[in-house]
């Protein structure tokens, strides 16, 4: 093989073979081993276990190569994302008990985590940069931030150092490589990601486009770097629960931002280890997409037809838990409407060269939370997981399938199920059977409802955005922004009731700016700016509404059905897109006016009560957000966004 002297590395002109016995526990060979250099190190050996190592792009053969040296596997398996590799790997977890196959469903499997290791974990999450606020904003003094957690490359190096070196002994080394939306489309971004851990490749296969055809779009181009380890390495020192090898004691999962980098250790769960998912489609993503004028979004993409045939498309942000899936898969209760779904998670947006803003959903799978999703509230995510499907700590009844708190009208009685505990449990005993965040990880493919031009690569136009979240008391039920700028005013301004798919416990009400609060990758000042400096003579800007389907009554029941009659809510947003004449101005922006939102068809709702705007509420909520934005901003915070904060302020004391 040639010497690449541009990058410094030489191949091994002969691979040598060896056979290592009982490699993987199961004896496989090893097809062969590769020499190369790296910079600083010298000469490190590459076991191959699967695939052609030096045929790969020298920055990616560097870059494994590295974290070889580093993590020592006993080998590497270059993942190609086909059925035989995937039906290979099942069977490994099947066999080594960290997947049950459930036999009620076609190709769908459920495994259960170490209970320690059920949630994306906040606290363990760092942005590694050399300078603090380019990551973080200027923190009130005494203040703890919430917009993030920085960490000095310094400091992380040691971290990592203490953590990494070793990590991998005595397992294999996956290279998975993929693209956050269509391969080689002119919105999406390749990564390549090394595991230990198969799970992973499996959940990777769903959620990301994982193809030997990423080669070819890497080249010696720009790759989001990805390295996840379990931190288990063998011989193991702690005890596996589950077949679910972690170390939940010392997770920690860092972002380089700089290097397009991410490094996660400990966590084999979710967001913590599909490094595709919050770590690069949002974080790294965030980063880019300032960089390139650009944004990275927490929200879900969908399509809405009316009976005319008129097509709208809608980009949403709500807090994790708060009904993105069930949106973005809404069943219409109006005859004649039409909904699909283009992604339900996460949205990649940019300016065409006509001034329309596109958006792509980068993912290539569903990652739902599983409790409360029943065939009422979500019937179409309910038929898209029948099949090709992993599902992480529900329930599993007697006859193979799945359970969870929700779907207790859709299996008998009387079947017994097994928690995600493995306890023995019947419906009305005490305790739950599926962990609150437990999830589905499911082709989008197979969305009944899915837009035919969802993998379009140059995207679909946005005509709204909306935010929401769980407001128990105080918001309405749908608001227009007054502007672009008090758009993103009130995006800022966004709370909701914390979720399951964190660490945090309880209903407290959280702020959750853009909904982004967990998954920001730079100084959130810096964010609110580039937000608004896309406002651009020439650009078609979408209207940005807010809408709340949770508010309570006196007596602590909904006030509005939600679930197929918010498409009552999204008519209104969409004639209001076209311009019709169907709002008010109020303190907080532009309501319906009496009437304009159908009620035909629909339970008595008390509109008076769901429009409401009790003065005292929000001349206290103003003050609240704006001393959160104060504390946790200060300084950074554009001033456009401090303007528009007093106009909402002087609007609610003259209510």
């Amino acid at each position: 093989m040639p010497v690449n002297n541009r990058n410094n590395m030489r191949m091994a002109s002969r691979p040598r073979r060896a056979r290592i016995d009982s490699f993987m526990d199961g004896g496989e060979l090893v097809q062969e081993i590769d020499d190369i250099i790296l910079p600083e190190v010298g000469l490190v050996q590459v076991p191959v276990v699967k695939g052609d190592f030096a045929s790969l792009p020298p920055k990616v053969q560097q870059f494994i190569a590295k974290y070889i040296n580093i993590c020592r596997p006993k080998g590497i398996y270059i993942c190609d994302g086909s059925e035989e590799e995937a039906d290979e790997l099942t069977e490994k977890l099947v066999d080594r008990g960290t997947l049950v196959k459930l036999e009620k469903l076609e190709n769908c499997y459920l495994c259960r985590t170490d209970p320690a290791d059920v949630a994306r974990v906040e606290s363990k999450t760092f942005i590694v940069t050399p300078e603090k606020h380019t990551s973080v904003p200027h923190v009130k003094e005494g203040c703890k931030g919430i917009l993030g957690q920085w960490m000095s490359p310094e400091v992380m190096d040691k971290e990592l150092g203490g953590r990494l070196p070793g990590s991998m002994k005595g397992r294999v080394m996956y290279v998975i490589p993929f693209s956050m939306g269509p391969v080689g489309g002119p919105l999406s971004k390749a990564g390549v990601q090394l595991t230990d851990f198969n799970y992973v490749v499996l959940s990777m296969r769903i959620m990301t486009r994982v193809s030997a055809a990423v080669w070819d779009v890497v080249k010696d181009g720009e790759f989001v770097q990805c390295v996840h380890t379990i931190g288990a390495p063998r011989p193991l020192q702690n005890k596996v629960i589950n077949h679910w090898p972690c170390n939940p004691e010392r997770i920690i999962i860092s972002h380089f931002p700089d290097e397009r980098k991410i490094v996660s250790y400990g966590s084999g769960y979710g967001g913590n280890s599909l490094l595709g998912k919050k770590c690069f489609a949002l974080r790294i993503a965030g980063c880019i997409a300032k960089d390139e004028g650009w944004l990275a979004e927490h929200m879900l993409i969908m399509s809405v037809t009316n009976p005319k045939g008129e097509e709208k498309f809608i980009a949403a942000a709500f807090p994790s838990a708060c009904g993105k899936t069930n949106m973005a898969m809404l069943t219409p209760s109006l005859p004649g409407w039409t909904v699909r779904c283009i992604g339900d998670d996460i949205a990649w947006m940019r300016f065409d060269k006509d001034g329309r803003l596109r958006a792509i959903n980068p993912e290539a799978g569903f990652f739902g939370v599983a409790p409360g999703t029943n065939s009422k509230t979500n019937p179409m995510a309910m038929k898209t997981c029948t099949k090709n499907t992993i599902f992480t700590n529900v329930g599993m009844t007697q006859d193979g399938g799945v359970f969870w708190e929700g779907m207790e009208k859709e299996i008998d009685q009387d079947s017994s199920i097994t928690t995600w505990l493995g306890e023995q449990w019947k419906i009305g005993m005490p305790g739950k059977a599926a962990h609150p965040n437990s999830r589905f990880c499911t082709p989008a493919e197979q969305c009944p409802i899915i837009h035919p031009n969802w993998e379009d690569a140059d995207g679909v136009p946005i005509d709204a955005i909306v935010f929401g979240g769980r407001r128990p008391e105080g918001v309405p039920l749908v608001y227009e922004a007054y502007n672009w700028e008090h758009g993103v005013m009130v995006g800022a301004a966004l709370k909701s009731e914390a979720t399951a798919a964190a660490e945090h416990k309880g209903k407290e009400i959280m702020h959750d700016p853009m909904a982004m609060r967990p998954f920001m990758g730079y100084n959130f000042g810096d964010y609110l700016q580039h937000w608004l400096d896309l406002d651009q003579p020439g650009r078609k800007m979408p209207k940005v509404f807010h809408v709340n389907w949770f508010r309570l009554d006196n007596n602590k029941r909904f006030l509005w059905p939600g679930f197929g009659e918010n498409i009552r809510v999204i008519d209104w947003i969409c004639r209001r897109v076209d311009g019709e004449d169907i709002a008010s101005p109020s303190p907080v922006g532009l309501l319906p006016k009496e009437g304009t939102i159908s009620g035909d068809g629909m339970e008595k709702v008390d509109w008076k009560q769901i429009f409401e705007l009790p003065k005292d509420y929000w001349v206290e909520d103003i003050a609240e957000t704006k001393r959160f934005l104060d504390e946790q901003v200060g300084t950074d915070l554009p001033e456009a966004i401090r303007i528009q904060l007093e106009k909402q302020e002087a609007r609610i004391a003259a209510m």
